[in-house]
């Protein structure tokens, strides 16, 4: 049987683990400027705070960790052990919190796309995506 955590062991686990700079969207950002193209990076005025804000064309791009916004793939299907409820509350916030955020966003007129942490593994799909989404 898998060794089950103790509060402590959790508490620093979840403590280590960022909101930005991580690793895909450090991929995303370095295939974006290596494509030519300037951003800005997490604008709290605007609704969800995005990862790039690209102001000039109106666009935006959010790039997701598949745990933590649910995304449709074995990482985003992961049910906890401990604390099941919690977390999946938690989650589904999240993705609550994401659409209220993107229909913000394409209400104001901003275009928006959404790159899941499991696609950055592949950095050639990754950026024809980002060169069709940015033209």
């Amino acid at each position: 049987m898998a060794d089950v955590l103790t509060p402590e062991q959790r508490r620093y686990c979840m403590s280590r683990i960022r909101g930005r700079d991580t690793g895909p969207e450090m991929i995303v950002r370095r295939i974006a400027h290596g494509l030519g193209y300037r951003y800005r990076l997490h604008d709290r005025r605007l609704p969800g705070t995005p990862d790039l804000v690209f102001k000039s064309r109106r666009k935006i791009i959010f790039v997701h960790g598949c745990y933590w916004h649910m995304h449709d793939c074995p990482a985003g299907r992961v049910a906890p052990a401990t604390r099941a409820e919690f977390w999946r509350t938690k989650r589904e916030g999240n993705v609550e919190r994401d659409r209220r955020s993107m229909a913000a966003l394409k209400k104001d007129g901003w275009k928006v796309l959404v790159i899941w942490e499991c696609e950055t593994r592949d950095e050639k799909k990754i950026t024809g995506r980002l060169r069709s989404f940015l033209k």
